[in-house]
C-alpha cells in the first residue's frame, strides 16, 4: 500500500505545525516525522487490528487526555497553540480529531515527546531518534523495533 509522499509531509506539514506551536528543531522534525512513519506508515489512520490508536501517529486516547490533563493544563501558551490547530473543541475527550485532523495529530504527537525527561538526540542521528521514539513515544513494552526502525528514521532524516 502506498501512503504520502515523505518529504512533501515532512515540509508541508511536520516542520510548519512543529514551528506553529513554537517546538520545532532540527531534531523535532525528523523525529515527528519518523514518529509517522513507524507508527502508520503514512497509511493507516486507525491502528490495524482494532486497538485503539488513531491517526497517523497512532496515539491512544488515553495518551491524548493524558497530555491535555497532565501536560497541556500546566502550559497555557502551548496549550492555545495546539487549540488553534486543533480547534476550539480541542481538548480532554477530543481524541476524534486526531484521525481527521492532520495538523492536530502532529502537534499532539509533538506534545508527547515534549512530555519527555530526557533531551532530543542529533537530528541526524537515526540510531538515537529510533532508540527515543521507542522509550518514549511507543513505550518499552510496545511492539516498535528500535533497531530495525533506524532505517525508517534515516529516511525521515533525509527527507
Amino acid at each position: 500500500m502506498q501512503g504520502l509522499d515523505l518529504a512533501q509531509f515532512k515540509a508541508l506539514l511536520v516542520r510548519p505545525v512543529l514551528a506553529q506551536i513554537g517546538l520545532a528543531g532540527a531534531a523535532a522534525v525528523p523525529l515527528v516525522t519518523g514518529t509517522a512513519l513507524v507508527e502508520s506508515g503514512l497509511v493507516w489512520l486507525r491502528q490495524n487490528g482494532g486497538g485503539p490508536a488513531l491517526g497517523l501517529w497512532q496515539m491512544e486516547p488515553a495518551t491524548h487526555d493524558d497530555c491535555w490533563r497532565n501536560f497541556l493544563a500546566f502550559r497555557p501558551a502551548l496549550a492555545a497553540a495546539v487549540r488553534r490547530i486543533g480547534g476550539v473543541d480541542a481538548g480532554v475527550g477530543s481524541a476524534g480529531l486526531l484521525v481527521g485532523n492532520l495538523a492536530y495529530a502532529c502537534a499532539m504527537a509533538r506534545v508527547v515527546y515534549a512530555r519527555a525527561p530526557s533531551p532530543l538526540p542529533a537530528g541526524t542521528d537515526s540510531v538515537g531518534l529510533s532508540a527515543y521514539h521507542k522509550q518514549f513515544y511507543n513505550t518499552p513494552l510496545g511492539a516498535a523495533d528500535s533497531q530495525r526502525n533506524a532505517a525508517l528514521f534515516a529516511q525521515a532524516i533525509a527527507a
